[in-house]
């Protein structure tokens, strides 16, 4: 089968996605890997107006330690979560690399991304259930600014996430895990 029509909007940067969202409205939905959502298009479970494509927003294409922190752009692919092995990453958040190889088949993972994933919320998805466990924060930006939302809080329900309209999910940040 194949989706219903939409509108394609490809954005170059995050302030373009966040003023693209705004103007098409709430049914609007980001296109990252698309792992998740096209596929929904196709059978037609998922019949959004338009589509904003963010796969060309560099800015969100990251791994990196902020103090304790690790932060994960909402870009970065599964793969490359899978594939971390400089020690200042894997220091404390090995569970994630460890964790990444069940993220779907190998294909799927250089292609589908972190931070569409978590906004997916499927409660049946690694990093929805990691995100939790190790008190992750999300960090949306949107027309009203940047917010941190907790995992919990942002993870609703199934494939309900805290997003407000208009808003865009650029990171995922993990403190340090506390000693065993």
């Amino acid at each position: 089968m194949k989706p219903a029509s939409f509108e394609y909007h490809r954005v170059g940067t995050v302030k373009e996605a966040v003023e693209r969202l705004g103007e098409l409205g709430e049914d609007a939905k980001v296109l990252a890997g698309g792992q998740s959502l096209v596929p929904m298009m196709n059978f037609r479970l998922a019949r959004p107006p338009a589509l904003v494509d963010i796969t060309r927003v560099e800015e969100l294409k990251y791994l990196t330690r902020d103090g304790d922190a690790l932060r994960i752009g909402a870009l970065t692919s599964h793969a490359e979560v899978e594939g971390m092995t400089a020690p200042e990453l894997l220091d404390g958040f090995s569970v994630l690399k460890d964790a990444a190889r069940w993220v779907g088949h190998y294909p799927i993972r250089t292609r589908g991304t972190f931070g569409g994933s978590v906004a997916h919320a499927d409660p049946a998805a690694e990093w929805c259930m990691l995100a939790v466990l190790l008190d992750a924060e999300i960090l949306a930006r949107g027309p009203d600014g940047e917010r941190t939302i907790t995992a919990p809080e942002f993870l609703l329900g199934f494939l309900t996430n805290a997003l407000e309209p208009g808003e865009l999910l650029v990171e995922v940040r993990f403190p340090r895990p506390a000693p065993r």
